[in-house]
């Protein structure tokens, strides 16, 4: 494992592989030119395959397969049992790893074409519940060595739209010999960091499985490598431990656990008193009465080289932008640290996980001292490493992209209140490696880091 770790670490610091990045970005642009797209909204009623249940009181379709929608609360919900594949495909090229990288078109992706893991597959799809083909490559993580493995995670996903949803978050490493689909092409870790920084192209799944690789398990090698531009991650990464706050945070979250008394009861959709179906032009919505930051469209999708090529199903709308933000800063010692929020969320898998130091959904506003402190930094430009919009989950959620910001800030200008702490890439990495520790926000944004 630590060579395969010390052969990422490389990868981290290349930006030339086998591809350059210029060829990458046509590739992008060119599979958004040949491919087409149809997306059309319409009416539950039309769809023929999904429909409103009364009996159980959700939308969901005739084969009781993929996902359905509930109400929970106050607020509609996707209730997705099942937990599927995000994989990623590894291997040297050339002495460099490489990662196998898909340009893949989801109903909801505002720009069609984004990049996404080797495989990206709810059960029912590669189940083939969907009379579909199996995606391509699950071969390599069915039958998956166990010496093979470098991630092996199931993460929580957005849990102001989900119920406990999770998926499988993998990276394999192969030496066998694999044929490459025009779909597909080869990448450095580097070059998917560099393309990060591009508005909505890398897509949320490979952020999230990238943000799972074990970088705290190596023990020497990155301070040799070379073109490394900030010094204070690579301490953050190998010396960054953090023994005595574990037990304040396990404190804190257990409590939560133990004595919240808030219990979310699925509801009838069509019971929720503040929200009701609209038509207009002969598109449906149903929308709350009030802003909120989504709202149910239905939509009649069309697009060429998926395993289903014409199918129709619910789509949540976002109803704005949110913005997800860490603060960071460099302590005393010389260690990154990064500033995260205890957050509990309706869909939680169990109630609370660590998020961003911000996290505003759409139509949100800032609430606490810190926020305010962190649009203020914002709005004034001081401080900002990473500035970018990125895409939610586009099988799920309609043109929903949020601002990713880190803003570095003084060592001693944030003193945290219950609920927050500043911890180090280590420990954040290191708790990445339990199941529903950190959200998927934060690990998006950890997954932008470059050294």
């Amino acid at each position: 494992m630590n060579n395969i770790l010390h052969s990422i670490a490389r990868s981290w610091v290349t930006k030339s592989g086998i591809w350059e990045m210029e060829q990458l970005l046509e590739w992008i642009q060119e599979r958004n030119r040949a491919i087409a797209v149809s997306i059309v909204k319409n009416k539950l009623i039309d769809s023929g395959f999904w429909y409103y249940d009364e009996t159980e009181g959700c939308i969901r379709n005739k084969n009781r397969s993929f996902f359905r929608i509930s109400g929970l609360q106050s607020q509609p919900i996707i209730i997705q049992d099942e937990i599927g594949y995000l994989g990623i495909l590894c291997k040297e090229i050339d002495g460099v790893l490489h990662f196998l990288m898909q340009a893949k078109i989801e109903p909801g992706n505002v720009n069609h074409v984004q990049i996404s893991p080797t495989i990206q597959a709810t059960k029912s799809n590669f189940t083939q519940k969907h009379g579909g083909a199996k995606p391509a490559y699950l071969e390599f993580f069915i039958d998956a060595r166990l010496q093979e493995i470098v991630v092996d995670q199931i993460q929580s996903e957005q849990s102001s739209r989900f119920l406990g949803k999770r998926n499988r978050n993998i990276i394999v490493y192969t030496n066998n010999d694999v044929a490459v689909l025009p779909s597909h092409r080869w990448m450095t870790l580097g070059q998917l960091k560099a393309l990060m920084r591009y508005d909505n192209l890398v897509n949320m799944d490979t952020r999230t499985v990238l943000s799972c690789i074990p970088l705290y398990q190596l023990v020497d090698g990155l301070s040799s490598l070379n073109n490394i531009t900030d010094h204070t991650l690579i301490c953050s990464i190998l010396e960054g431990e953090q023994p005595d706050i574990l037990p304040r945070i396990y404190r804190y979250v257990n409590n939560y656990k133990m004595f919240n008394e808030d219990k979310s009861e699925l509801v009838p959709l069509y019971s929720l008193k503040n929200w009701e179906t609209r038509i207009v032009d002969g598109v449906e919505e149903f929308v709350c009465k009030s802003s909120y930051p989504f709202k149910v469209v239905f939509c009649d999708i069309s697009i060429e080289g998926r395993e289903v090529k014409r199918w129709t199903q619910p789509l949540f709308e976002a109803q704005g932008m949110a913005a997800f933000g860490l603060f960071t800063r460099v302590n005393i010692d010389g260690i990154r640290e990064f500033l995260v929020h205890a957050k509990p969320e309706v869909g939680c898998f169990d109630q609370i996980e660590l998020g961003p130091t911000v996290q505003l959904e759409a139509l949100e506003q800032p609430e606490t001292d810190i926020d305010r402190l962190f649009f203020k930094k914002y709005h004034a430009k001081q401080g900002i490493k990473y500035d970018v919009i990125l895409s939610e989950e586009g099988g799920r959620f309609y043109h929903e992209q949020n601002k990713n910001i880190i803003i570095e800030v003084e060592t001693d200008l944030i003193d945290p209140p219950p609920g927050y702490w500043w911890l180090t890439y280590r420990t954040l990495n290191k708790l990445t490696q339990i199941n529903n520790i950190l959200n998927i926000q934060l690990r998006n944004l950890l997954s932008l880091l470059e050294v």
